[in-house]
Parts: structure tokens; C-alpha cells; sequence
């Protein structure tokens, strides 16, 4: 569902944010993508959703290029970023209903899907209100049932539990598993190492830019807690500095 082949993305100034980053992430896999803060997560999340644009290396989702096909890959994936910015003028319901139109999602889906993820992140109540009413945890509930509703192969995630509250969360988890039992995958950055460690697949540990765990989670894990093995990682890299 996803293949990263040799991505580096330098930006003005000389600053190399990611170097020389490969990994693949097949239909079934929740991979996890963990790393400190200016480790490189969020600008290989942002160039794999088709937002930032690069140079060196290639992005394959489903097979096709983000370079290539830009518009032929964000058919088949979902981007949440940790900061949604959403149109705050809008309705729930208008916004959802703008990316349905978006999609080309049918009036008949997009009615059953709105009101199960809407059921679903018990958020009913709050579709016909301005978005700009919204607490931060109500938009990111927001920003993933917009995700959904045009039936992603791939959800590429930053962050997407910060905001949500317990219940929320475990509603997504599962839904996060229900795309993969489909077919689907997931990868998606998080701080949060404990949900890391009980819910990925597979880990992927980057930092200052270059990868350098990935494998299987109870592989990477080892013998010790997934946050064990980061802090030796991140102290690691420190004391090479």
C-alpha cells in the first residue's frame, strides 16, 4: 500500500530533514512511526499525503507515484494532519458534505457513512454547528470522519489521537484495525508510545532523519518496553552529537 524508496527532502538553508529514508507498508499493517520531536515525521508524513513536495527519492501508494499521479493517490488515501485546519465558517455536516463532493461520494453513501462515523465518534449532536464553535478535540473527531467518508485504502496520520478523549479513541483504534481486516493499511506518527506498542504491526523509529529501527513490533521491542528501546535510541544519537 505504501513504498518509500531512498526519500530525502532537504529545505532552504542546507537543513536535511530526512535522509535517505526507506520503508513499505503492506495492505493489513498498522506501522507506527515514532521518533523526537525535528526527528523527520511530519515533513515524510506531509510529502506521502502529496503536500510537500520533493526531489530525491520516490513515493508509491497502491502502486502509483505521489509525483506522477498526485491526484490518482489521494483517491485512495486519507491524510489527518496533528493540526487540522478546517473551514471554520462551515457547518459539520456542510464540511463533510464538501469532501463527499470532493471524492465523488454518491448521496446514498455519504448519508450512510456520515451517520455511522458520526454514531460512531458520538458526534450527531454537533454536525450542524459551526465549525469555528468547535474544541479542538471536536475538530479532530471532525478531521477523521472527513477521512473516511470516501473509503480510503491508506490512512497516512500525524498525531491522530491528540484531542480525542478515551472513548473517541478506541472507537478509532478499531476502525484504524476494520481498514486493514479490508484490505487497507495504516501508518501514522505518534508520542504516544504504550497505544504505539499495543496497536502497530510494525515500528518504524526515526531520528534526525535517518531510520534507524523498523521490523516487526515485538522485534524491535525486544526484551524491553517499546519506550525503553526509544529512550536507548534517542540517548544514543545524543551522545553520538
Amino acid at each position: 500500500m505504501l513504498e518509500i524508496s531512498n526519500f530525502s527532502k532537504t529545505y532552504k538553508g542546507g537543513k536535511r530533514a530526512v535522509d535517505c529514508l526507506t520503508l513499505s507498508v503492506r495492505p493489513g499493517e498498522i506501522v507506527g512511526f515514532i521518533g523526537h520531536n525535528g526527528a523527520g515525521k511530519t515533513t515524510t508524513i506531509r510529502a506521502i499525503a502529496g503536500v510537500l513536495g520533493f526531489e530525491e527519492g520516490e513515493i508509491l501508494i497502491d502502486g502509483k507515484s505521489i509525483r506522477r499521479d498526485p491526484i490518482g493517490c489521494k483517491k485512495v488515501l486519507a491524510y489527518v494532519p496533528d493540526n487540522p485546519d478546517l473551514y471554520e465558517y462551515l457547518t459539520g455536516m456542510q464540511y463533510l458534505n464538501f469532501l463527499c463532493d470532493v471524492f465523488g461520494v454518491s448521496a446514498k453513501l455519504r448519508e450512510k457513512r456520515i451517520r455511522e462515523y458520526a454514531q460512531m465518534f458520538e458526534f450527531e449532536k454537533n454536525l450542524g454547528d459551526v465549525i469555528g464553535s468547535y474544541s479542538h478535540g471536536m475538530k479532530q473527531r471532525l478531521a477523521l470522519i472527513g477521512a473516511m467518508v470516501h473509503d480510503p485504502k491508506l490512512l497516512i496520520l500525524d498525531e491522530p489521537f491528540v484531542g480525542l478523549d478515551p472513548v473517541a479513541a478506541h472507537s478509532f483504534k478499531n476502525l484504524m484495525r476494520g481498514v486493514c481486516d479490508q484490505g487497507g493499511a495504516v501508518f501514522f506518527s505518534t508520542h504516544v508510545l504504550d497505544v504505539a506498542e499495543k496497536l502497530c504491526d510494525k515500528i518504524a523509529i526515526i531520528r534526525r532523519g535517518k531510520l534507524v529501527a523498523f521490523g516487526e513490533t515485538d522485534r524491535v521491542r525486544g526484551d524491553s518496553s517499546l519506550e525503553e528501546v526509544f529512550l536507548d535510541l534517542v540517548e544514543s544519537g545524543a551522545a553520538e552529537q
